[in-house]
């Protein structure tokens, strides 16, 4: 439950087969690109809570020092989920806890709930009571905040912080094994408590009126555990870090946007509902400004615009927690900035786009692509495309949400549905390989059930997505590995361990350069340009350059040293995917290093400046053309006899593109524009 370290799962993938602009309208799919989803499949409610319900079991509720809960004395039991569930031979699963249990004593090294699945479950039954009206959802919320408030802490030093564990008798597990940080659990700030704020904060807005007992116990709750935020980063508020020379916001929760974003979808909540607490409100601007001031790169230059999760590292992003941009999105009309706004139309109309086109919604970039796929990392894409096209009045967002939701539907490197309407469960994750994991754990269920409610919430996403169940190609960022080059004055090395301690070397190997050497990376062929990134690990000091050529084209340099400060990060300079001033020609088959001064060379990443993602299912084969140029690009497709083109384009901040010739509407030519920065949606039509 703490920070992921997302390289210990850090895989090398297989590169993903790609086809050609020109193959990418055409082929398997077509014969269906006029049917729409069917009508009952896109009516019928998506959100199925048995598999959660199924999850949930009742928890003693003992009299412990500081930890209480509302009514305890007249109902003395509250309701949590199990951690895990394993599916068995027969479908059927099994609820499981943390860690190995003790049979002996039955407990488990963690315990069999944690306040993370207990509070986002919280969030579930809640959005789910306030989207329907169904009346045992609003009794299972009100039972599972009673349980999530008995965690927390009321008294004594660690009053607000959350204790993480318990154990199927009601024992709590201050200190797991093996041990979480902080360890105690309550002992400090944690994503644990970022999270019980966001149910908590959630909770209160839906009591209010039905409940206004309660919403004062869960008010007074949410109160303690910003008072305690307060006391720890928020103390910092308006101070900066420095991470591998870039300054960095001090007051994030657990220095993260990804724990901060959680709190503030519970604080803009509450905030709406009682706009009058001000220490919520400041807490929510504060967070809020600390989570944007995290946004990074643009177009060109890598992560293109995502907000980065982690303080300490200025090359790794993740979607575990990836909820930065949908938080953005909620608390900015609210806070009346639009400037905060900005950081979530980038991560969602800038970095998401590529995302999906460089092999779909991955749980981590290191800074190199290349993690398993989960439902979390699914949902924080679709909540934040969702949220940020109603913030942002960008409608584009919603065509980028569909590619995204698809996923759940065989859209994904399986091919198969990760999720199933009639049953409620979700897969626990995909690999790279395209394996699966059957099991259906609480986190997954979670965030499946998340986007299920966002997609039920808005019918023409909803059928849209529905629409799609395969994809028929991406052609995104790839990697060239530096130690499949030919070396001239330098090795290769293969660290220890991949991990630096805020990146990954991709591939476990890297390529030392000595001053003066050169090194040739071969790159696959291409039909259109393409942006190079070379991945050098920047040393602090200033230390020179390296020059990058491709064929007769020189294509600019990077720095060796001048990082500066390692402030807080783990490891001194930065592993990082640096831009260069051209791209690599149509036809390029290699690049060329040569170091000025001794240098590290991770490989180099290649953009088309036109990416693209093809789905197709029972809502047609469409394409989304993304763009990394900096002016309009056309580009002609081969189109099958008797069919037409539809297309919408939308610029850099997800907004329509005024039409033009052949542009947003039938076309015969198989010309697609992308404005510069921005996508285009194609679909296929029969004429």
């Amino acid at each position: 439950m703490t920070r992921p370290a997302v390289h210990a799962r850090l895989k090398s993938a297989p590169v993903a087969v790609v086809a050609t602009l020109s193959m990418l309208l055409t082929g398997a799919g077509v014969a269906s690109a006029t049917q729409p989803a069917p009508a009952a499949a896109s009516q019928a409610p998506l959100t199925n809570l048995s598999h959660l319900n199924f999850l949930l079991d009742t928890v003693p509720l003992h009299a412990v020092d500081a930890h209480t809960t509302y009514q305890i004395g007249e109902h003395p039991t509250a309701q949590a989920p199990w951690t895990y569930a394993n599916k068995n031979a027969d479908g059927s699963y099994t609820r499981v806890g943390g860690g190995s249990k003790d049979p002996a004593t039955g407990y488990w090294s963690q315990g069999a709930f944690n306040a993370d699945d207990i509070a986002r479950t919280a969030v579930v039954y809640l959005r789910h009571w306030q989207q329907t009206g169904d009346a045992s959802s609003r009794d299972r919320a009100f039972e599972v905040l009673r349980e999530l408030t008995y965690l927390q802490t009321s008294s004594g030093p660690n009053a607000g912080n959350v204790v993480l564990w318990q154990q199927a008798d009601g024992t709590l597990t201050p200190s797991a094994k093996p041990a979480e940080l902080p360890d105690p659990s309550d002992s400090a700030e944690s994503y644990w408590l970022a999270r019980t704020v966001w149910a908590l904060g959630e909770g209160y807005a839906a009591f209010k009126a039905a409940d206004p007992q309660f919403a004062a116990f869960l008010q007074d709750r949410l109160d303690l555990a910003v008072t305690s935020l307060k006391k720890q980063s928020l103390a910092k508020y308006g101070k900066y870090d420095v991470a591998d020379g870039a300054k960095v916001p001090a007051w994030l929760i657990t220095g993260g946007a990804d724990a901060s974003a959680e709190a503030v979808l519970g604080l803009s909540a509450y905030a709406r509902a009682a706009p009058g607490d001000g220490a919520a409100v400041a807490a929510l601007r504060e967070l809020t400004e600390g989570i944007a001031a995290m946004s990074s790169g643009s177009v060109q230059q890598w992560p293109f615009g995502a907000i980065l999760p982690w303080n300490q590292s200025r090359t790794l992003w993740h979607a575990w927690g990836g909820m930065a941009a949908a938080a953005v999105a909620n608390a900015s009309p609210q806070l009346n900035r639009p400037d905060l706004l900005t950081a979530a139309v980038k991560d969602s109309a800038q970095f998401t786009p590529q995302l999906l086109a460089s092999g779909g919604p991955d749980n981590a970039w290191s800074p190199v692509p290349g993690e398993a796929q989960i439902a979390y990392g699914v949902d924080s894409r679709v909540e934040g495309l969702v949220a940020t096209a109603k913030a942002a009045n960008a409608p584009g967002l919603l065509d980028v949400a569909a590619v995204a939701a698809g996923w759940y539907f065989g859209a994904n490197r399986s091919g198969k549905p990760a999720y199933n309407p009639a049953t409620g469960t979700a897969i626990d994750g995909i690999e790279t390989d395209g394996r699966v994991n059957p099991n259906s754990g609480a986190e997954s269920t979670i965030h499946t059930l998340l986007s299920m409610l966002a997609l039920d919430a808005n019918p023409e996403l909803k059928a849209k997505a529905l629409g799609i169940s395969s994809t028929v190609g991406t052609d995104g960022l790839k990697v060239a590995e530096a130690e499949s080059g030919t070396i001239a004055g330098g090795a290769v090395v293969k660290p220890a361990s991949a991990w630096t301690g805020e990146a990954n070397w991709s591939g476990g190997a890297y390529v030392s350069l000595n001053a003066g050497g050169t090194l040739k990376i071969p790159v696959p062929v291409s039909d259109q340009d393409r942006n190079v990134y070379p991945i050098v690990n920047q040393r602090p000091d200033p230390a020179g350059t390296t020059s990058w050529s491709s064929g007769r084209t020189s294509l600019g340099s990077t720095p060796n040293g001048g990082a500066g400060e390692q402030g807080i990060t783990a490891a001194p300079g930065k592993l990082f995917p640096f831009s260069l001033d051209r791209a690599i020609p149509v036809g390029a088959d290699s690049v060329v290093a040569k170091a000025g001064s001794d240098v590290s060379i991770d490989g180099v990443l290649l953009q088309p400046q036109i990416s693209s993602v093809t789905v197709s299912g029972s809502g047609g084969q469409s394409t989304l053309f993304i763009s990394a140029a900096t002016g309009s690009i056309d580009r002609k497709v081969d189109m099958p006899q008797g069919f037409h083109l539809s297309q919408q384009a939308f610029d850099a901040s997800g907004q329509p593109v005024k039409p033009g010739p052949d542009q947003n509407g039938a076309d015969h030519s198989g010309r697609v524009t992308v404005a510069p920065g921005g996508f285009t949606w194609v679909t296929l039509v029969r004429n």
